[in-house]
């Protein structure tokens, strides 16, 4: 993990030294570190972009809104292309062992894992002949199927509970090779259901049926759901972000999560150069 602190000890100096400076790049998913090797039928809606238009009404800023689905709005984009060469380095893992299932998580809320889930699971779906679902498994706090613009009649919590069954639950985003299983209810018990023997069984088939399943998850620190999660899927991404994320809190996410898991730490929210392409390492 030392490669991880000096990576966010350099973005902060980077950011200090050029804030406000008019040719810094909006902040990006700076640098992936992989970890090292340890031990062994849809009723009709609105058109997609009225949806993604509306969904700016929310309460939360348009803003954030815009970069959780920044590489559908603006595929050309200097960050697009940074969340190109995260699903890049994720594909190049998975030829050394299989990796259908994806936990996405951070140590705390606010550090861009719903970013990182979201925008990886669009560039993902761009692949010719690759089917992804991206899994919305905050049952406290869900954004997806809002930065999105869908309207879920049923959702997770729905199917762990065996109120409806998994195919009338999954939305398939219009115009992309991308279905998503989302938040409907907000039950009371979400950490029992995500760790019930029902959510390994889902886990388990849409391993079967995709290319790549990603899973949106709480932050790891508070609540058990990210640990429950990262256990079912084959490999799990820790979001951290530039400046913000105490080191110590990074520690102690990494001691709850499995390690044996873990591919790497993405470093969210650092300042670079317009132009540059590289990776701190």
């Amino acid at each position: 993990m030392a490669k991880v602190y000096d990576a966010l000890r350099r973005a902060e100096e980077e950011r200090k030294r050029r804030s406000g400076a008019p040719n810094a790049a909006p902040s990006t998913p700076l640098d992936f570190e992989p970890a090292r090797p340890q031990a062994k039928t849809q009723a009709s809606r609105p058109s997609l972009w009225k949806r993604l238009l509306a969904s700016a009404g929310s309460s939360e800023p348009a803003g954030d809104f815009n970069k959780r689905r920044i590489s559908l709005l603006q595929p050309d984009s200097y960050v697009a292309e940074q969340f190109r060469s995260l699903r890049g380095r994720i594909d190049a893992l998975s030829a050394q062992r299989p990796i259908r299932t994806l936990a996405i998580t951070s140590p705390l809320s606010g550090e861009g894992k719903t970013t990182a889930a979201i925008n990886l699971a669009i560039v993902t779906s761009l692949s010719l002949g690759r089917r992804v679902l991206l899994i919305d498994c905050d049952l406290r706090k869900p954004k997806i199927h809002q930065a999105l613009g869908l309207r879920p009649e049923a959702g997770l919590a729905e199917v762990l509970r065996d109120e409806v069954s998994l195919d009338s639950a999954i939305l398939k985003v219009e115009g992309m090779n991308l279905e998503v299983l989302a938040v409907r209810g907000k039950p009371p018990n979400p950490s029992e259901l995500l760790s019930s023997p029902r959510m390994r069984e889902i886990v388990e088939e849409v391993a079967r049926r995709y290319d790549r399943v990603i899973f949106d998850t709480p932050a790891a620190l508070g609540v058990p759901d990210a640990k429950a999660v990262a256990e079912l899927c084959d490999g799990l991404i820790l979001v951290v972000r530039a400046d913000v994320t105490p080191h110590n809190e990074i520690e102690a996410a990494l001691e709850i999560l499995d390690r044996r898991r873990l591919l790497g730490v993405v470093l969210n929210g650092a300042q670079v150069e317009q132009g540059r392409y590289g990776y701190a390492t």
